[in-house]
C-alpha cells in the first residue's frame, strides 16, 4: 500500500485525490490518499514513513533535505499560462480589493496582512524576503495576522479584514478558475517570484525499484489520457525530475528573509 497525501491547499486537493488513484492503476499497487487529517499531520506521517508520497512546500522540503530526513525529490509540476515558461516554477501575486487604492507593494507601508503560515515559503518566508531585499526593516505592515492557509487570507482581502496578502499563484488561479466573479473584486498589485515550485517527495523507505516505477508514471502522466484530464482540472501541464540543487534559491531566500520579521 503506498499512501499519499497533500500539504497544499484546499482547493488542490481533489486532484491530489485523483493522481493517487491513477497511481494506483499505473502501478498495480493499491493507493490511499490521507487527507481526514489536518496537514500538520500528514507531514508529520511523512517525515515519520507512515505516508509514503506526498506534495509539499519548497521551504520544508530544503528544511527537511538539510536534515537528511528519509525522503527524495520524485517530480514537480509545470504550470499551464505563459508566465511558467515551461518550467517547474511558481510566483506569489500581493492581493488587494478591487476597490482599495493602492498601486504598489511599497504603498502598503502601515497596512494589514495575512500571511498563511509561518512555515510557508509563498505566504510568508518570500514576503520578508522582498522586504528585506528591498531595504524595509521590520514592521513595515502595521499588523501581520496567520490566516491558517492561502484561501483564508484571500477571503480576509475579499471581506475587508486585511489590506492585503501575497498569495501562491497556483492557489489563486485554481479559485478564479472555480469562481469567475472574483476576478471583478480583487487586484495584483505585484509579484514575487519565480520561486522553484513545490516538489513531490517519496519515502526512502520505498523499494528504489517502485520508487523508479512510480516517478516515471508521473513524467508520463501528461502523455495519456485520462492523465491530461486530471492535470487539466489542477492546471498542471505535466511533470518533471527535479534535483535538490534546484531548490538552493528559496535556501537563500530563506536567509535573508530572516533578517527581519513582518
Amino acid at each position: 500500500m503506498l499512501r499519499f497525501t497533500s500539504c497544499m491547499a484546499a482547493n488542490s486537493e481533489s486532484v491530489c485525490r485523483q493522481i493517487t488513484d491513477y497511481m494506483g492503476a499505473q502501478l498495480n499497487c493499491p493507493t490511499e490518499f490521507v487527507g481526514d487529517i489536518p496537514w500538520q499531520e500528514r507531514e508529520r506521517q511523512l517525515d515519520d514513513g507512515k505516508i509514503q508520497v506526498g506534495w509539499i512546500c519548497g521551504l520544508p522540503y530544503v528544511w527537511k533535505a538539510d536534515q537528511s530526513l528519509p525522503l527524495e525529490l520524485l517530480v514537480a509540476p509545470v504550470m499551464q499560462g505563459e508566465r511558467y515558461q515551461n518550467q517547474p516554477v511558481y510566483f506569489s501575486d500581493v492581493v488587494i480589493r478591487q476597490d482599495r487604492a493602492w498601486e504598489r507593494l511599497d504603498q502598503l507601508q502601515g497596512a494589514s496582512w495575512a500571511y498563511n503560515e509561518a512555515g510557508s515559503h509563498s505566504g510568508y518566508y518570500l514576503t520578508r524576503y522582498m522586504l528585506a531585499a528591498s531595504g524595509k526593516g521590520s514592521g513595515f505592515f502595521g499588523q501581520a495576522i496567520a490566516s491558517g492557509a492561502h484561501q483564508s487570507s484571500l477571503q480576509m482581502v475579499l471581506t475587508g479584514a486585511v489590506d492585503a496578502s501575497a498569495i501562491d499563484s497556483t492557489v489563486l488561479e485554481l479559485e478564479l478558475k472555480r469562481q469567475p466573479e472574483l476576478a471583478a473584486q480583487i487586484r495584483i498589485i505585484d509579484t514575487f517570484g519565480p520561486s522553484p515550485i513545490p516538489p513531490w517527495l517519496v519515502s526512502t523507505a520505498v523499494p528504489v525499484t517502485l520508487r523508479t516505477q512510480l516517478r516515471q508514471s508521473f513524467l508520463e502522466m501528461h502523455t495519456h489520457l485520462a492523465g491530461q484530464a486530471i492535470l487539466a482540472q489542477g492546471l498542471i501541464d505535466h511533470f518533471v525530475a527535479v534535483a535538490d540543487s534546484d531548490y538552493n534559491p528559496i535556501r537563500q531566500m530563506a536567509k535573508m528573509a530572516e533578517l527581519i520579521q513582518l
